[in-house]
């Protein structure tokens, strides 16, 4: 009988040996840091300045907010475009005077497979994106009656929702600096936009009938084209698939 409790007491004093060292060892280790504030270094040659916002959730998840903007202004590396192009001087004129701009939202679900985890290693992440597109001086010349030249300019806005997955690894340099690699992250949706221009002065029904010609040449591939002309100008409403692919490599503070 005197084995029992003696047996007991052993057991207690051993449990809060386990105890205390394990509440050492925990006291002992650095504090993981679960929030990480990114730049998107690879954006800013082309003019967009893309931010994100990391949550880590536990060892394995993490969930991320991403904005981007890129002010409106002449297309990036317009050069490079209209080399490409070549020897056709509409398409030419039309990259020289086309203005965009653009924002986007992209949340994601961050799926880490190290064994380290929180926020650190490789990782994959479904992710939504909602992009907006701005863009104006789109020209299309038209002729009249007396076969003289005349030019309409359209502005509007390409609206595309988009769901994709990527692939990525993110480091640690140094204690507070994360650096996060987007390997591809390949994504795809739906867009539709609205595009319009005004005459300066009345549109007869022979620079209407031009005017519809020179906007259906326009070609866009797989995209649907929705095209209204009167004698106050035009409308082009747009509508197909969307997609596209996410690289790129940002640095971040942890904290």
């Amino acid at each position: 009988m005197k084995k029992i409790p003696l047996l007991l007491i052993t057991s207690i004093y051993l449990l809060g040996s386990v105890k205390a060292q394990e509440s050492k060892e925990e006291k002992s280790a650095p504090a993981h840091k679960m929030n990480i504030v990114k730049l998107n270094l690879t954006g800013l040659p082309l003019k967009n300045y893309g931010f994100q916002y990391e949550r880590v959730l536990n060892r394995k998840i993490s969930v991320a907010l991403g904005v981007r903007t890129m002010p409106n202004g002449l297309l990036p590396m317009q050069s490079a475009i209209t080399d490409a192009i070549g020897d056709n001087p509409d398409a030419v004129d039309q990259v020289k005077n086309f203005n965009l701009g653009n924002t986007a939202i992209t949340p994601e679900v961050r799926l880490y497979l190290s064994r380290r985890g929180y926020g650190h290693g490789f990782y994959l992440a479904p992710f939504y994106r909602n992009v907006t597109f701005k863009g104006s001086g789109l020209k299309f010349t038209y002729q009249n009656s007396l076969l003289t030249n005349n030019t309409m300019s359209m502005s509007g806005k390409l609206t595309g929702n988009t769901v994709g997955l990527l692939i990525g690894s993110q480091f640690s340099l140094g204690k507070f600096v994360a650096l996060d690699i987007w390997f591809i992250g390949p994504h795809y949706g739906s867009a539709n936009g609205d595009f319009s221009g005004t005459a300066s002065q009345p549109l007869t029904q022979t620079e209407q009938d031009n005017l519809r010609k020179e906007i259906e040449d326009f070609d866009i591939p797989l995209t649907n084209k929705t095209i209204t002309v009167n004698s106050s100008g035009a409308n082009v409403k747009l509508d197909g698939p969307f997609g596209g692919i996410r690289t790129g490599i940002t640095i971040g503070v942890r904290f």
